[in-house]
């Protein structure tokens, strides 16, 4: 289609959020051997949210922070700024793990979120947030009785008909919907990265960029964490008493825990500014934050300066579980998200997108977060999250310090903490896989959500697979 490559035709391959006046100048690497009572591997929201909790639990503690390259770069940076109260991927997937917990599940999601508020008004970080709430919409008629679903089990949510869907933001594909008004917000998700390792020096923590650590050893009653500069090739040395592992979607530092997480890619668009008469075509008064009800389903978004973010669907796994620089960009997926961009948007016909990138998240068989310990307790990790890092991550921060410091809590006490997802096999057999399992997910898109004898069997399993 000429007018899709036409939008498509001028779009920076930057991460939108990244290409920005406001990145903060690199930090210096580590080329030294330091001392500190934690060290935390990871300058995405992972390790940046566990410096700033270590430090508010316990000023005098020594924190360092470790990043390979620059803080936020990776899927912190790349996000499409949704901060979910949730930590369990959704209502239905918590309810058909841990449906005795839910409540509690609910509950400390809806406080994660509510702190993340109260730190970002603490500290002054300017990050565009915007608790404005997220619609789910229906775009085909058997979704519809899901969205009631989705709705009866969540007393603040409102079901919207067609009428009151497109009333808040016009489609003509839009056939129903589920508004949640508090349970979402948005962000600029590299404001928020640069704002929190900010906040993290301004508590004392010493933080590090393009130190790349090649290993972690038990040292005594301690770890000891060796680095590599990115750019001189200098090595270092931190002796830390304990160490939290934000490592996310790359290899984990834990080698028992590595084939619970594969790295999927997932893609996104995001336009010029929309006229004033592009914005009364659409309505999208509220702002709020919007995905849809397919298997490969699409998230978008307005920005502060009134752009849309359009994303997701297209979710690409590589053989062998690699992370690299040249999977951040897939003209297909691009083309294709153009497409249905139009689609739901016909009236913005010559709008052109400005930004086109990829990034990898890490997802586990049960869609969001685990957790765990290694090293005589004195490495703990939190992986898994599974496109829920924005909010969830700030949890997982609080469980890994619970799990180093010793404290028994209620967090630690969850079942969703006490255990683990089932692993992914080794390949051929995860590439295999995962690649008939998004075969039967587009299948059971086109086929009014009729799930086949695969997925019915990975449900069986709790293995449910949703994009």
């Amino acid at each position: 289609m000429p007018a899709v490559h036409d939008s498509l035709a001028h779009a920076a391959t930057t991460p939108y959020w990244l290409d920005s006046p406001d990145r903060p100048a690199p930090r210096p690497a580590l080329d030294a051997r330091v001392t500190a009572d934690l060290c935390v591997v990871g300058g995405g929201y992972s390790g940046l949210w566990t410096a700033i909790l270590a430090k508010e639990r316990d000023p005098g503690r020594d924190v360092v922070l470790l990043e390979g390259n620059r803080v936020g770069w990776a899927a912190s940076g790349r996000n499409g700024g949704f901060c979910a109260a949730s930590i369990t991927h959704g209502h239905a997937n918590g309810m058909a793990r841990w449906p005795g917990e839910m409540d509690t599940l609910e509950r400390l999601g809806r406080e994660n979120l509510d702190g993340i508020e109260k730190t970002l008004s603490r500290y002054g970080i300017g990050c565009d947030f915007e608790r404005s709430g997220a619609i789910t919409v229906a775009t085909e008629p058997h979704q519809l009785e899901w969205l009631r679903e989705v709705a009866a089990g969540n007393p603040h949510a409102a079901y919207l008909d067609v009428a009151a869907v497109r009333a808040e933001v016009s489609s003509p594909t839009f056939l129903g919907g589920v508004y949640e008004p508090h349970d979402v917000a948005l962000v600029n998700p590299a404001k928020l990265a640069w704002g929190l390792a900010d906040a993290a020096e301004s508590l004392g923590v010493r933080v590090h960029e393009g130190t790349r650590v090649s290993g972690l050893s038990s040292v005594g009653a301690g770890v000891e964490v060796r680095t590599d500069s990115r750019h001189s090739g200098s090595q270092g040395v931190v002796r830390a008493g304990r160490v939290a592992l934000g490592t996310n979607a790359f290899p984990s530092l834990v080698r028992r825990v590595r084939l619970h997480t594969v790295p999927v890619y997932d893609y996104a668009l995001m336009t010029e500014p929309l006229s004033a008469e592009q914005l009364a075509a659409i309505g999208w008064k509220g702002r709020q934050g919007l995905d849809d009800m397919t298997n490969q389903f699409h998230y978008f978004r307005m920005t502060e300066d009134n752009r849309i973010l359009w994303g997701g669907y297209d979710a690409i796994y590589h053989f062998g579980r690699q992370v690299r620089p040249s999977y951040d960009q897939r003209a297909a997926t691009f083309d294709l998200l153009a497409r249905q961009f139009f689609t739901t948007f016909p009236q913005l016909e010559g709008l052109r997108f400005s930004h086109r990138w990829g990034g990898a998240i890490d997802t586990c068989t049960r869609f969001c977060a685990f957790f765990g310990t290694a090293y005589a307790g004195r490495a703990a990790y939190a992986l898994g999250f599974t496109g829920l890092g924005v909010g969830a991550t700030r949890f997982g921060a609080e469980v890994m310090l619970d799990l180093l410091d010793g404290v028994d809590s209620e967090r630690t006490r969850l079942e969703m903490v006490r255990t683990k997802p089932l692993p992914f096999p080794p390949e051929p057999f995860a590439w295999a896989g995962i690649q008939l399992t998004r075969r039967s997910l587009a299948g059971a898109d086109r086929n009014q959500g009729r799930r086949n004898l695969w997925l019915r069997g990975l449900d069986r399993l709790g293995l449910g697979f949703d994009s």
